[in-house]
C-alpha cells in the first residue's frame, strides 16, 4: 500500500506542479507580453464547460475530505484525505482562474451539468460518461443524504463510507478529465486534464487497497 500511496502522491504533484506552470504560459505569451484575450474558448466548449464541471465535482470531494477528517482519528485515511483536499481545492481554483483569464462566467443558467461531454461540437448530450444517480449533479457525485451519512458516521464506519464515495467520486472525475484530454483544446488545460485522470487512477488503485484493509470492497 505504501508504494501505491506514493505513486498517487507524486501523479498529484506532478500535475499540480505542471498545471502552475502551464497557467502562467497560458496568460503570457514566449516574451513575456499579455495573452489573456487570445483566442479565449467559446461559452459553450468543452475547454468552458469542463472548467466549470470540474470545480463543482473538485468542491464535493474537497467537503468530503474535510468532513472525514473529523470522523475518524485514522492517520491513513486522514492523510488521503488531506492529500486530496489539497490537490483538488488548488486544481479548483486554477480552473476558475481560467475561466475569469478566458472572461466566461463561472455559471451558465441554461447549460446542463456535463453538456459539453459529447462527440463533436454544440450544446446538450451527455454521451460517454455515464448516467449521475437520482440526487447527485454530475457521475460520481454524492447525493445529500450520503453527505449527511458521512457526517455522523464515525471511526470505522466513516472510513469505509468516505473511500467508498470518494471511489465512486473519482470514477466520474476520472471520465470527465478523460473527456476534456479529448476533446479541449487547450494545450494547457488538456494537460490538466491527463494529469487529473492518472493521479486519480492511482488514488483509486490505493483506496481498493484500504478498503479491502477494512474489511471492505468498492460499492
Amino acid at each position: 500500500m505504501t508504494r501505491t500511496y506514493w505513486a498517487a502522491g507524486a501523479a498529484v504533484v506532478l500535475a499540480v506542479l505542471f498545471a502552475v506552470g502551464a497557467t502562467v504560459a497560458t496568460a503570457n505569451g514566449p516574451d513575456g507580453g499579455d495573452r489573456r484575450t487570445a483566442a479565449a474558448p467559446a461559452l459553450y466548449s468543452a475547454d468552458a464547460g469542463f472548467a466549470r464541471d470540474m470545480a463543482v465535482h473538485h468542491q464535493q470531494a474537497v467537503e468530503m475530505s474535510f468532513i472525514v477528517r473529523d470522523r475518524t482519528q485514522d492517520e491513513p485515511v486522514r492523510s488521503l484525505a488531506y492529500d486530496i483536499a489539497n490537490t483538488q481545492a488548488n486544481q479548483r481554483g486554477m480552473l476558475l482562474g481560467w475561466l475569469d483569464l478566458w472572461g466566461l462566467p463561472k455559471v451558465v443558467a441554461d447549460e446542463p451539468p456535463m453538456s459539453w461531454m459529447q462527440s463533436g461540437e454544440g450544446h446538450g448530450g451527455h454521451a460517454g460518461h455515464g448516467a449521475a444517480k437520482p440526487g447527485a449533479l454530475m457521475p460520481g457525485m454524492a447525493t445529500k443524504e450520503e453527505l449527511e451519512r458521512l457526517g455522523t458516521a464515525n471511526g470505522r464506519d466513516a472510513e469505509v463510507l468516505y473511500l467508498q464515495l470518494m471511489t465512486d467520486h473519482h470514477k466520474g472525475g476520472v471520465a470527465m478529465a478523460e473527456g476534456c484530454a479529448r476533446q479541449c483544446g487547450t494545450p494547457a488545460e488538456k494537460a490538466l486534464a491527463q494529469g487529473m485522470a492518472e493521479a486519480q487512477q492511482s488514488e483509486l488503485k490505493l483506496m481498493e487497497d484500504m478498503l479491502r484493509q477494512r474489511g471492505a470492497a468498492p460499492r
